[in-house]
């Protein structure tokens, strides 16, 4: 991933400097589980190191990067015990172990921004439980509702990102040193289980020569949900942000921030148009991450190419895109007098329903009560005449004074936003 995407405490874990360590773990722990080396090759294995520089080196002559990893780290552990690395084991039980070593620590640092903004989208749901404001339906004013209980199902869906995260991460990082094909001719399970044991990793049910794809593919696919998720959030803010409707904003540094180049008066949704645009790629990435659970037989590489792009890329944009969410909300500028406003626009059409259900209650047939509501509302709308007026013209046998009365929207709010007490943790 760019790095103007890359925050970096999850980066650091990505590099390839990282990605030879966790091979190099996986080494050092097979090495530790085998019966053959002594005190003094062990110590010696432990304090072999393999760079980027040197395996890159090797890897010109080999054409194979563990391969060219296993020769270098040998050498510098030196003989006799150089000889006792990547033994019994094939390329990829130290490729799919050491990945689960990573995805447990990139695991951790996003599972933590998951909970970071499920806490803040819920916080902000419960500052504005009685925040009278449009609903809207179809991109149409539909009835009142309030911005609490709006935000209040934005931070429910974060809480179950969060815990399909937490379910993906979790099976993803397993291991598995079974051997060239899955059988453990040069091993046996026991060794596999003491060795991902000192890793503290969990064993790959029955594995081929890989761990199966379709548990990388449960994680990208959770972390697309958790992507269209943040997008679907995005998308309200956007939309909220019009100057047509402006009832929110998104934190601007006055006075530092520019908006536009050729513009000064703009102030763009920027960042919820960046988180928009970024979960389409991980989207596409989860896509890539389901054509590569169909290998060939025990074991192709069809699948490694990509997935040395789509894993890292993944989880370090997710990251990314969940602490832009996090600061958007936590900064959030909320407008409830431009909200009020705006449910004024209509001249109380939104109350079209209650109007409806008083005329339906007091005798009137359904569809006789609907035609003169929407006959009103209609022209309340266009005319911008209080609907109010007009139905007293009308003479109606319904109290009005019920009927427009607003805390019918609110009267269930907190109950509604209280339901994240058992959701949010």
């Amino acid at each position: 991933m760019i790095d103007r995407y890359t925050r970096d405490e999850i980066g650091a874990l990505w590099t390839d400097a990282a990605r030879f360590e966790s091979w190099r773990l996986v080494e050092v722990a097979a090495c530790e589980e085998l019966d053959g080396p002594t005190e003094a090759d062990l110590e010696a294995i432990r304090g072999a190191t393999a760079t980027a520089e040197q395996v890159a080196e090797r890897e010109k002559v080999l054409d194979h990067d563990v391969a060219a990893f296993v020769d270098v780290l040998s050498a510098s552990a030196g003989q006799p015990a150089g000889r006792w690395i990547h033994y019994g084991l094939t390329s990829s039980d130290v490729l799919d172990t050491a990945l689960a070593v990573q995805l447990r620590d990139v695991g951790t640092i996003v599972l933590a921004g998951a909970e970071q903004l499920t806490q803040a989208l819920a916080t902000l749901a419960r500052a504005h439980v009685e925040t009278l404001c449009v609903g809207r339906t179809h991109g149409v004013h539909a009835e009142p509702t309030t911005f609490g209980v709006k935000i209040a199902g934005f931070a429910a869906e974060a809480a179950r990102n969060r815990d399909r995260l937490r379910r993906a991460f979790d099976q993803a990082a397993v291991g598995a040193l079974s051997g060239a094909v899955g059988t453990y001719s040069a091993t046996d399970p026991d060794f596999e289980a003491r060795v991902l044991a000192r890793l503290g990793l969990k064993a790959e049910t029955i594995s081929t020569q890989v761990v199966a794809r379709d548990r990388l593919a449960e994680l990208l696919q959770a972390i697309a949900l958790a992507g269209a998720g943040l997008e679907r959030l995005a998308t309200e803010i956007r939309h909220l942000q019009r100057t047509e409707v402006r009832e929110v904003q998104e934190p601007f540094r006055s006075g530092a921030q520019k908006g536009s180049s050729a513009m000064p008066h703009k102030r763009n949704p920027i960042t919820s148009e960046r988180i928009t645009g970024l979960a389409r790629v991980l989207r596409g990435n989860a896509q890539a991450a389901t054509e590569n659970v169909a290998l060939w037989h025990e074991r192709d590489i069809s699948h490694s190419g990509a997935e040395r792009i789509i894993v890292p890329d993944s989880t370090i944009l997710l990251d990314y895109m969940q602490q832009l969410a996090i600061r958007l909300v936590e900064g959030l500028v909320v407008d409830p007098e431009r909200m009020l406003a705006n449910l004024e626009m209509t001249c109380g059409a939104l109350f079209s329903q209650r109007v409806l259900l008083a005329l339906v209650a007091s005798g009137m047939s359904r569809d006789d009560a609907y035609r003169i509501v929407q006959e009103d509302a209609q022209r309340a709308w266009d005319e911008q005449t209080q609907l109010r007026s007009l139905l007293e013209a009308r003479e109606l046998e319904i109290d009005l004074d019920e009927v427009f009365d607003s805390s019918a929207y609110t009267a269930h709010a907190a109950a509604i936003v209280a339901r994240l007490d058992d959701v949010v943790g």
